[in-house]
């Protein structure tokens, strides 16, 4: 079966250009919108070839996992852009959700249970299956704002910073077409919450009820430094609030986030 829009994102006026394999959705993205596209518009391949995540580092997706990125061009300041991550955690939790129904069924207590990571990653068991990167890129007056989602489906890197696992290896059987289906109907739904940045603080009250890792200790690496303390919470710019040993609640920007045990590592 082929890449096909979920209903909802069809009747919302979304558009598609779904690749049997290229090298990397967000830079086709970006690349449309340089030539004129204005979206929304998703870009979509079950075979990434030279993708990219946070830091550069290499995102490929072997033939049978998702590589999703919609194009959307806004005007709105990078900051407010920045914050649509969380909307499309949102929206990745949801679909998968919904794909996993019949796992969730024949496994139980065992079923896969999905959890937002600060920024825009989603983990299960503390195990990484959902890369969600942005790019941002002035075009005229306004910011075309490329969010790219890669989903381990069938298979999972290894070596990476945090282990990772896939949709396969949890038992949950779907194909990279159905959850690209679903995920374009709850990106209609929680895009449409984020309103432009304007429903942030519902946003942020939905992504935080799904949080790893609230409450617990954390480590961040942010390149320059290491801050270690409690993860306290998300303000309403989107920035991770460490709660230090002194008492100090510290904002976050961008970093690399250890939990737990895990923490101590993070801070090595």
């Amino acid at each position: 079966m082929g890449f096909a829009l979920g209903p909802r994102a069809s009747s919302a006026g979304y558009r598609l250009a779904a690749f049997d394999q290229i090298g990397s959705t967000n830079t086709e993205a970006l690349e449309r919108a340089r030539a004129g596209e204005r979206g929304p518009i998703w870009f979509v391949t079950s075979d990434q070839t030279a993708g990219h995540g946070r830091r550069q580092r290499a995102w490929i997706a072997p033939r049978g996992n998702l590589a999703a990125s919609i194009l959307e061009v806004m005007d709105v300041a990078p900051a407010v852009a920045a914050t649509l991550g969380f909307a499309a955690g949102l929206a990745e939790e949801a679909a998968l959700e919904k794909v996993s129904l019949e796992a969730a069924l024949r496994l139980g207590p065992d079923r896969p249970r999905y959890a937002l990571k600060w920024p825009n990653d989603v983990l299960v068991g503390g195990k990484k299956l959902v890369g969600i990167g942005l790019e941002a890129e002035v075009v005229g007056n306004n910011l075309a704002v490329v969010v790219g989602i890669g989903t381990n489906v069938v298979a999972a890197p290894e070596g990476t910073p945090t282990p990772a696992v896939s949709l396969a290896a949890l038992g949950v059987q779907i194909s990279a077409e159905e959850l690209f289906a679903a995920l374009s109907d709850a990106w209609v739904e929680f895009r449409g919450i984020w309103d432009r940045g304007r429903g942030f603080a519902e946003i942020r009250r939905l992504w935080l009820a799904r949080a790893a890792g609230l409450g617990e200790k954390v480590a961040i690496n942010t390149g320059t430094m290491t801050l270690e303390g409690v993860f306290d919470t998300i303000d309403d710019t989107g920035c991770l609030i460490v709660r230090t040993a002194d008492g100090r609640r510290m904002p976050v920007a961008a970093g690399e986030v250890f939990f737990g045990v895990a923490a101590s590592v993070g801070a090595g």
